[in-house]
């Protein structure tokens, strides 16, 4: 099975932030420009939160808050939950899911090493799982 730092190999470890007392609509602006869906909250250069497109929907949108007058800190999840490149890929699965959460930090030692996603996390075992089809195959095949 897989682990984070080789799933970051594959995915590179390019991180998007923002500062915390950056708008929400600036926030909202770079997630657009870069196709992604959350932010890191960087406060004075160390990780202080997280801003995703579900912040934004439950903390501002449906609260009739003004993107352009609302700041990140304001709204981001300040509760994180990281990992570390050395954990497996399947160990994520399993707690993003039981934690409802799309995006990980990923932390080695006191430093952001990357982030992943579910969709990162889900092709990461599609992949895993063919690999194994094709070679059950092959072990198959190869018994006749």
């Amino acid at each position: 099975m897989n682990k984070i730092r080789q799933l970051l190999k594959v995915k590179g470890n390019q991180v998007w932030t923002i500062a915390k007392d950056s708008t929400v609509l600036a926030g909202l602006e770079l997630m657009a420009e870069k196709q992604i869906g959350a932010l890191l909250v960087l406060d004075q250069g160390k990780l202080a939160g997280i801003f995703t497109e579900r912040d934004f929907a439950r903390k501002v949108g449906a609260k009739g808050r003004k993107p352009e007058d609302t700041l990140i800190a304001e709204v981001m999840t300040k509760e994180l939950i990281t990992v570390k490149p050395s954990q497996g890929v399947k160990e994520c699965m399993v707690l993003m899911t039981e934690k409802r959460i799309r995006h990980l930090p990923v932390m080695e030692e006191d430093q952001v090493a990357g982030v992943i996603s579910i969709g990162d996390v889900v092709k990461d075992l599609i992949e895993e799982m063919e690999f194994q089809v094709k070679q059950l195959q092959n072990y198959i095949t190869g018994l006749r």
